[in-house]
């Protein structure tokens, strides 16, 4: 690690720990040379996944696409921002556990759906609208009725 202030190649880390949002390493560092202290994270980085849409196209996973439409589903919900950065973060975790270079874009529908029932019910409702197409009010009515 290079000092950000002089350049020098050797510092020394002085405390590690884990960021509030628990994805980063937040460590304090200072510098052999000019004795200046500076902050620097890490993060592990996920491999690329790609997601399988419905009409056969191939798109790498995109947790900020993910996030707007989580978003759109608690839009004026009372649901924190953190709340659905941990969604996201949840689902993409869980991708990568389960080792899956490709997932069909329905698998992460169906994840959203899952973390979405248990935090809001109605932004659940609101998703699976768009999710599974529904184009009547009789739609929402039998979906309605499942989940009652």
């Amino acid at each position: 690690m290079h000092c950000p202030f002089c350049r020098h190649s050797e510092t020394q880390v002085k405390d590690s720990r884990t960021s509030d949002d628990g994805e980063n390493i937040k460590r304090r560092r200072y510098c052999i040379a000019c004795g200046l202290r500076f902050t620097t994270y890490e993060k592990a980085h996920l491999p690329e996944i790609i997601v399988l849409k419905k009409n056969g196209d191939k798109r790498t996973f995109d947790a900020q696409k993910l996030k707007k439409s989580i978003n759109m589903a608690v839009r004026k919900r009372p649901v924190e921002n953190s709340q659905v950065e941990q969604i996201v973060y949840q689902i993409a975790h869980q991708i990568a556990i389960n080792n899956e270079l490709e997932i069909a874009s329905a698998k992460i529908g169906e994840m959203v759906l899952e973390a979405l029932e248990k935090l809001d019910q109605v932004a659940f409702v609101r998703f699976a609208s768009v999710y599974k197409n529904f184009k009547t009010p009789q739609d929402f009515q039998q979906f309605i009725k499942k989940i009652v």
